[in-house]
């Protein structure tokens, strides 16, 4: 007897039972499959005019986008930093960072309710990558997130300062390493470093300098572009 491939058995397969889900998921299995997409705003008024001939109702739209994007591999999508998509699958804006932060979130609750270790290491770690990625500052991003959770709202104010802090240190060692003509591994030594972790430092101080850069100029692009 032919033994079927993993990726072919049952268990690999996500269990459905909504039958609009099933359907979405075999006619956009990039969006809706194992391993979904973040959806572009507006999606269900996308499905209802392209679907008008296949008997949805709006409802029963409605309740299985509402299911599917309340799932954990959905949040983990939207968490994860990927792009929103349409239809086409083709990625039409970016994720907030506050909607990056709470599905996050929600994603660390539900795994750490079944965990027998302590998570929250992790979950330190993703904050930091979601503020630095945001572009924002530490108190623009604290407006942006702070909720109902004090001690969450705590913890991520620590973690976001001090990533601001490690930006900061990375920031300044890049200028000053710039302005002078030592190599790497006197400088690295100058600072107390091995030169890996001081190559290592300058690369991301260097990306984020890009980054700040290619952001204002989209600022500067939609304000100077007419309406």
């Amino acid at each position: 007897m032919t033994t079927a491939p993993a990726s072919d058995s049952p268990a690999s397969r996500p269990t459905r039972t909504d039958p609009v889900l099933d359907r979405l998921a075999q006619v956009y299995p990039a969006l809706f499959g194992s391993e979904p997409k973040p959806l572009k705003r507006g999606i269900f008024e996308d499905l209802l005019q392209r679907h008008a001939g296949d008997g949805w109702t709006s409802d029963a739209l409605k309740a299985t986008l509402r299911q599917h994007t309340r799932s954990t591999r959905y949040l983990n999508a939207v968490a994860s930093g990927q792009a929103r998509h349409d239809l086409d699958g083709t990625p039409v804006e970016m994720v907030a960072p506050e909607q990056r932060f709470h599905a996050l979130v929600e994603v660390h609750r539900r795994r750490q309710a079944r965990a027998p270790r302590d998570l929250t290491p992790q979950l330190k770690r993703r904050i930091a990558q979601i503020f630095e990625a945001s572009g924002l500052g530490v108190e623009a991003f604290s407006v942006l997130v702070n909720g109902r959770d004090e001690a969450l709202n705590q913890l991520t104010r620590e973690v976001i300062e001090a990533t601001n802090a490690q930006q900061a240190r990375e920031a300044a060692w890049l200028r000053a390493f710039e302005a002078g003509t030592a190599p790497l591994e006197t400088f690295a030594a100058a600072h107390g470093m091995p030169a890996q972790q001081a190559r290592d430092a300058l690369d991301r101080a260097k990306s984020r300098r890009a980054a700040a850069h290619q952001r204002q100029a989209g600022v500067v692009n939609t304000v100077s572009t007419p309406v």
